[in-house]
């Protein structure tokens, strides 16, 4: 029988490796043999079965304990404030992103830095990547390591990686972008990105949270 814990490694090696490949190196000749909707068809199959591979393989981990520190208040308090941060960046990252394969991305990548692009060019993938922080500080088992890991590594590798392609495929336009922005957060930005991004982010932030039993966020509390 399988490890539960080596499938999930296994599992998230899988989601981080193929995502790597298909967004690089066996883009370019996917589209051609497949076409762009052939590829974005392919792409999706296989991230969705190797998430469901870490899901079940999550669920059929064992949770074990903490591999350090205990819980208490005062870590679930730093979890909960890195959460909402995560939350603000992602929901901003909805607003006119130059890096979405999406018409007009040119165009808004010539204009300057606006809501949370002022913190970073990369503000979805910061909000990944400091969710997967919350919870290696809220719940450091082996299981929850591991994808929290996968998920950092995909994020922030994958911003870096999606810098080159971008240069790529947009030349000046985003070149620009990079020129007005920059690839580390600057937090202390996030009191000047609006409303949005904030209204989103903490609406984000209160659901899932409260999809943890009500034992996450401020939901710990009430």
């Amino acid at each position: 029988m399988i490890d539960p814990l080596a499938s999930l490694i296994a599992a998230s090696i899988a989601f981080v490796g193929t995502h790597f490949a298909m967004s690089h190196p066996l883009r370019a000749p996917m589209v051609r043999l497949l076409g762009a909707g052939g590829f974005m068809i392919a792409y999706s199959l296989v991230s969705a079965a190797t998430m469901a591979w870490m899901y079940f393989a999550f669920v059929a981990t064992p949770a074990g304990a903490p591999m350090w520190g205990d819980y208490g208040d005062g870590v679930w308090i730093a979890a909960s404030i890195v959460t909402l941060i995560a939350m603000v960046l992602f929901a901003g990252s909805l607003i006119s992103n130059p890096a979405l394969p999406a018409p007009g991305a040119a165009q808004a990548a010539r204009k300057p830095a606006h809501g949370v692009f002022k913190v970073t060019r990369h503000p979805m993938m910061w909000g990944f990547a400091l969710w997967a922080l919350a919870h290696l500080i809220a719940a450091p088992t082996a299981r929850t390591v591991v994808v929290a890991t996968a998920i950092g590594v995909l994020a922030l590798v994958g911003a870096h990686l999606q810098d080159r392609k971008k240069e790529a495929l947009m030349g000046e336009a985003w070149q620009q972008w990079e020129a007005k922005t920059g690839y580390w957060p600057r937090l202390h930005r996030l009191l000047s990105v609006g409303s949005l991004p904030w209204i989103g982010g903490i609406a984000i932030w209160l659901g899932a949270t409260w999809l943890h039993a009500m034992a996450a966020g401020v939901w710990r509390w009430i």
